[in-house]
């Protein structure tokens, strides 16, 4: 059985990381969820190096799995190999997030506005206790929650369009965008405003009212890039 990660004692510099749940099947799979979440909340910096041994004393498990989940993010362009040290956190350029923020829009808004359309009421008031969740993460300055609730909510929204593979991309956009100014927005006293827009475009979806989707989506979508701002 892991152990409880708040009883390990941690420095100041320690990235602070998510207690591993029991929802996934392997200890590989709950580590790179974590580390996927620490990443993309800026609590693993980029250019620092990261070895597997110190990030598994945070996690009591082995240094294996914690490996082989740095490997898997590796892959996804999050880490890079450092031979004999770990692995360090790749950093994002201004031009890379502003590419990605595009290719964001370009998707997801047009199949959101859609979704006023064509998902039906169910599905979509299913996706309200993750949009509450955000809104609480939020208000209580929880960014790893925060992240979490707020990638169910997105990635469930354009799982109604029925493409999987635009989902996956999206998915991968996001992890590669990161947004390490939630730090920040938390701090200027903007995050609860943008974890609001997630309930408010769930009611516009509801009414079926195209141009309000629109315009949300629109805006909310521009906090990607005013986070990075923010960073800076």
């Amino acid at each position: 059985m892991m152990r409880d990660m708040a009883q390990k004692p941690q420095d100041a510099d320690a990235p602070v990381l998510p207690r591993l749940g029991g929802r996934r099947s392997s200890f590989r799979e709950r580590v790179a969820d974590a580390l996927r979440a620490a990443l993309i909340a800026g609590e693993l910096r980029p250019g620092e190096v990261y070895s597997a041994p110190s990030l598994a004393a945070r996690f009591g498990v082995s240094a294996t799995p914690v490996r082989e989940a740095m490997l898997d993010l590796a892959k996804e362009g999050l880490v890079d190999t450092v031979p004999n040290k770990g692995f360090r956190v790749t950093a994002v350029s201004d031009r890379q997030l502003d590419e990605y923020t595009q290719i964001r829009a370009l998707i997801e808004i047009p199949t959101v506005v859609d979704l006023a359309r064509t998902a039906d009421r169910v599905s979509l008031e299913a996706l309200r206790p993750a949009a509450r969740e955000i809104v609480a993460a939020a208000a209580a300055g929880d960014l790893i929650a925060y992240v979490e609730a707020d990638t169910r909510f997105h990635l469930g929204l354009l799982a109604l369009a029925g493409n999987t593979h635009l989902v996956e991309v999206v998915a991968d956009l996001r992890k590669r965008s990161r947004l390490y100014g939630l730090t920040a927005l938390a701090e200027a006293g903007r995050l609860l405003a943008s974890a609001e827009e997630h309930l408010e475009l769930l009611d516009a979806l509801l009414e079926r009212d195209e141009q309000a989707v629109l315009e949300v989506m629109t805006r909310h979508l521009g906090h990607v890039r005013s986070l990075w701002a923010a960073r800076e």
